[in-house]
């Protein structure tokens, strides 16, 4: 999904650059975040000895030397009950590194109330206040409790160091400091005022009457801030309900904002379990928006329980919601076969393909197949799979038995179907973390359920087409799932690219030419797609803010009305 990884581009890669832009019929200029007045977090290296690197070993150590306690925390109060369940490292599932507790229906409700009742308080606090306090978590998440962050992120949801670092530290603090500086923009525009001594016409942005929920997913803890804490940034209040299987980096987020400034009520953590939450949600007339990620059966469950009881709102509440993908990499036959080998291995199989952006699915030319083939074997061989504090792992584990065997049921749908082969990887084993090889499948059928369904596992599955078969086979990728989340094209010939960018327009709302369909930057590719894949509401971009903002348009008139006629009817 969004990363803050920063990239040197070579100059073959600025040809690229020059290549999309003739494509897309406009010569975009060369602008950087920084000649708007902001910069994106910087990547740290966490080379041996550095500073980073040292802080980050004692905060592992520290975190995996017990098991913290996580109350529920509504407004002021903590609340625990008999409903306990654990957080274990996916990697080593003996392991527990938190304690948490299930609210049940009236602790739910209990939070609807404080909620709603805190949002009309919160909603008076000025935005300068607001925006202070968003810079204030932004650095503390940036400095005092950077480390923290990456190995909570590391240890609860088997990231790497630098998977870890791109996620709950660059990208989280780009979310509330580059959303701060997009909601700052959007309030200088007011409206005209022809004649601003006879009328004055203004706009300003107000929070939903009522609560947001935002349910969060295990694979990014910066989703989790982001979902939560930028509808408060407008002025809402919110239940949080994080992920089990990322509750201790959330917990250590909510801690932050805490020690930021957020007051008690506006944002409350709220885990539970899922059905009992959807359903009390969805049953308050309080409700006015849910912020969602996560799989297409829960959010449509959610918005058939919201379309039920549409009568009962005191609004019509915001649906915003993304569901993952089937992605896929579109090689032509004038592609560059390095670049593709590189780009596909990272974005299939960095953090176990476990991204709503991974490659998941690819086409590639029967020209090329032989060396493309061999390059993604011999780098796949390359790749570590273990301990995700090791720093010689490229990916570890995933994060559950339930995402364990519903991973292993597609591996073996592969090893059972005369169609499929497997020729990388295909070994699974749960013994003592949740370890799934990263696997390979070429296919002799492009509409195999491998190739349409989203597996969100370390599984990759390949199509050979013939080199003459170019528009047909795109026709195959534009329409074989119900999916349009993210999509890449790999080639060199210009004319190709130029009517690629114009027949998958609808495949995909983060599309790559010549790079992985992975690692979109908050403020540089806003994130988000269509279809089955969701609302499209691009987190990361200069909107996303604002679609959690009630507007509210005001004309203030200085002169007094002196009559109902108008000049027409004297005459």
């Amino acid at each position: 999904m969004l990363s803050a990884c920063k990239q040197t581009f070579s100059s073959n890669l600025q040809s690229n650059y020059r290549i999309a832009t003739r494509c897309l019929g406009s010569v975009v200029p060369d602008l950087k975040l920084s000649d708007f007045g902001i910069q994106n977090e910087p990547v740290l290296t966490y080379l041996k000895g550095s500073k980073e690197r040292a802080e980050l070993e004692k905060a592992l150590q520290e975190i995996s030397s017990k098991t913290e306690e996580v109350p529920i925390v509504i407004g002021d109060k903590e609340f625990r009950n008999n409903d306990i369940h654990y957080q274990v490292m996916p990697h080593n599932h003996k392991k527990q590194i938190a304690k948490f507790y299930y609210a049940d229906k009236n602790l739910v409700q209990k939070a609807i109330d404080v909620a709603t009742e805190t949002q009309q308080k919160w909603d008076r606090t000025p935005f300068p206040e607001r925006l202070r306090i968003w810079e204030k978590a932004a650095s503390l998440m940036a400095n005092e409790y950077r480390a923290k962050l990456n190995a909570a992120t590391m240890l609860g949801q088997a990231k790497t160091i630098i998977q870890a670092e791109i996620d709950s530290a660059a990208e989280l603090i780009d979310f509330f400091r580059i959303n701060a500086y997009f909601l700052k923009e959007a309030t200088k525009y007011q409206p005209i005022s022809e004649d601003p001594k006879v009328t004055k016409n203004s706009m300003r942005y107000r929070g939903f009457d009522g609560f947001v929920a935002a349910i969060s997913p295990f694979n990014f803890t910066a989703i989790g801030g982001n979902l939560a804490y930028t509808p408060a940034l407008m002025g809402n209040a919110v239940l949080w309900k994080p992920s089990d299987t990322a509750l201790l980096s959330n917990w250590v987020t909510f801690q932050i904002c805490r020690e930021a400034g957020v007051p008690p009520g506006v944002v409350n953590f709220v885990p539970a379990d899922g059905p009992v939450f959807g359903d009390t949600i969805t049953a308050s007339p309080h409700l006015a928006g849910i912020n969602f990620t996560g799989s297409v059966p829960t959010f449509t469950r959610l918005w058939k329980q919201v379309a039920q009881n549409i009568g009962i709102y005191r609004n019509f509440p915001r649906l915003i919601g993304e569901c993952g993908g089937k992605n896929y990499h579109f090689v032509h036959p004038s592609a560059d076969v390095e670049t593709v080998v590189n780009g596909t291995i990272r974005s299939a199989f960095e953090f176990c393909g476990q991204k709503c952006s991974a490659c998941s699915r690819m086409y590639v030319p029967e020209s090329l197949w032989p060396q493309i083939k061999k390059g993604l074997l011999e780098k796949r061989s390359q790749l570590k799979i273990g301990d995700p504090t090791d720093p010689k792992s490229f990916t570890s584990a995933v994060i559950d038995k339930k995402a364990f065997d519903r991973i292993k049921s597609y591996i073996d749908h592969a090893k059972n179907s005369p169609n499929l082969e497997i020729i990388g990887g295909g070994k699974c084993d749960d013994s003592v973390g949740y370890f799934i090889e990263p696997t390979i499948v070429q296919t002799k059928d492009p509409h195999d359920k491998i190739m349409k369904e989203e597996i969100f596992g370390p599984v990759l599955s390949i199509y050979v087409y013939k080199d003459n078969q170019v528009k047909e086979t795109m026709d195959i990728v534009a329409n074989s799932t119900s999916f349009a989340l993210t999509g890449a094209v790999f080639a060199q010939d210009e004319n190709f690219l130029k009517q690629a960018v114009e027949d998958l327009k609808m495949t995909a709302g983060n599309f790559y030419i010549n790079d992985k369909s992975t690692g979109s930057v908050v403020g540089q590719q806003p994130f988000g797609g269509a279809r089955l894949s969701g609302t499209n509401d691009k987190a990361g971009g200069p909107h996303y803010c604002l679609r959690w903002g009630n507007p509210q348009a005001i004309k203030e008139t200085f002169v007094p009305l002196k009559e109902i006629d108008y000049p027409y009817m004297k005459q």
